[in-house]
């Protein structure tokens, strides 16, 4: 009688996304493609890991899907220059290393796209958590950071 109904539980937590989406900065926007990402590559490992082919493909398509679509579709390269163009460049790696795992089963390649998904989104937290004057802070980035991740871009860019 007060059994758990799954598809209210899902429907509530879709509401509670869609209202997180709405109410969140571009900044946190960006984070939470992050966070959509490396939970994609988790969930994929752990299907690699399981041997469950069907999920394990699905997964490494939603987390291409946040990549290509979200994250790399989201870059104006207009305004964010070089650390834009390095951006796109790190995220065109990813995707290709997300599919080269999937096709051979490799999770170091998985692993390394996790590493690199947390250390930029590292990087967006600490935008967020810087408070700028002006509204446009995307580009923002803290000199500390910026030089850290540009070299970082850099590195895995040129592989």
């Amino acid at each position: 009688m007060f059994g758990l109904n799954q598809k209210g539980v899902n429907a509530y937590a879709k509401v509670g996304m869609e209202t997180g989406v709405l109410a969140a900065s571009p900044n946190k926007l960006i984070i939470m493609l992050y966070e959509g990402a490396i939970a994609a590559c988790r969930s994929a490992d752990s299907h690699m890991q399981s041997k469950d082919i069907a999920n394990k493909g699905l997964m490494i398509s939603k987390a291409i899907s946040i990549i290509e679509s979200g994250l790399r579709l989201s870059l104006d390269k207009k305004a964010g220059g070089e650390i834009a163009i390095s951006l796109d460049a790190l995220y065109a790696y990813m995707s290709k290393q997300l599919m080269t795992a999937n096709i051979h089963n490799k999770p170091e390649l998985i692993h390394e796209v996790i590493k690199l998904l947390t250390e930029l989104k590292g990087a967006w937290e600490a935008i967020d958590n810087v408070k700028m004057p002006t509204k446009d802070m995307a580009m923002a980035i803290p000199s500390q950071t910026a030089i850290k991740v540009n070299h970082n871009i850099a590195n895995y860019a040129k592989a």
